[in-house]
């Protein structure tokens, strides 16, 4: 089985990218299921139920989100009625949604996906680690296929949960920081591991928003709204290869696709 996660998706220009080169991608890639970051669909910040049925409707069999989650009003009740939008898994217990969900791939085989959101700076209602363990324990009961993604500003949090879970998911794949990085590896137990997948949106920025508007915040310290870049568009993120019979990773390897295709 073949599965394609696609990082975090930034604004108008990330989700052109994913419309635009997703569909294509899937074939060319043999891709049996698909995840998505949409966390930063909607201008930069958070996800909108129209948005989310647009990433679907490109071909995510399931969308995951992050510390943005809430950053537009109206995502709650369609969070609550989703069965393929996961936020992350410790935010308040009463929060709307799922922090746990179950896909088919391309056979039918169910795949389940998994959000969590990392400690440092972001301050989840709990740790990772609370929680971690029982949701691992209750997708394994339904599919040995799991692909964890977690939402880390620190790469030691990312790097101490994947070898957690090595050899009890299929992967471990970081979001949240925008820059895709080199350690993608398979853990001695099966489990595919990146630090962080990279962003699909516009690279000439920081991290996706206008890079004089980035700095001006940094060198003042005084409010600034930031608004979305628009050059360097390419969509980023990872393709892990794994067998649906017990869900252990054999390979992992980088996506880095330009928009427009050149």
């Amino acid at each position: 089985m073949r599965i394609l996660f696609v990082g975090d998706v930034v604004g108008r220009p990330g989700r052109d990218a994913v419309e635009g080169l997703l569909p294509a991608l899937k074939d060319r890639l043999d891709i049996d299921a698909c995840v998505v970051n949409g966390e930063n669909v909607a201008n930069g910040v958070g996800i909108t139920p129209r948005l989310a049925e647009r990433l679907m409707a490109a071909g995510a069999d399931a969308i995951t989100l992050g510390n943005h989650a809430w950053r537009r009003e109206e995502i709650g009740p369609y969070l609550a009625s989703s069965a393929a939008v996961v936020r992350p898994a410790n935010f308040q217990s009463a929060a709307p949604g799922r922090g746990l969900a179950f896909v088919e791939a391309r056979d039918g085989a169910p795949v389940a996906v998994l959000n969590l959101l990392g400690s440092l700076f972001l301050d989840p209602a709990h740790s990772m680690w609370e929680v971690v363990d029982d949701l691992v324990d209750e997708a394994r009961a339904v599919t040995p296929v799991i692909v964890v993604d977690v939402h880390a500003e620190a790469t030691s949090e990312k790097v101490a949960l994947a070898s957690w879970l090595d050899g009890r998911v299929t992967a471990v794949l970081g979001t949240h920081t925008h820059v895709q990085t080199a350690d993608a590896r398979v853990l001695p137990g099966g489990t595919a591991a990146l630090t962080d997948v990279g962003m699909t949106g516009p690279h000439d920025s920081v991290i996706g928003v206008e890079t004089k508007l980035a700095i001006r915040r940094m060198r003042t310290g005084m409010p600034v709204r930031f608004e979305t870049a628009s050059g360097g568009v390419r969509l980023e993120g990872a393709v892990v290869t794994c067998d649906p019979a017990t869900g252990r990773a054999s390979a992992i390897e980088l996506v880095r696709v330009p928009w427009p295709a050149t």
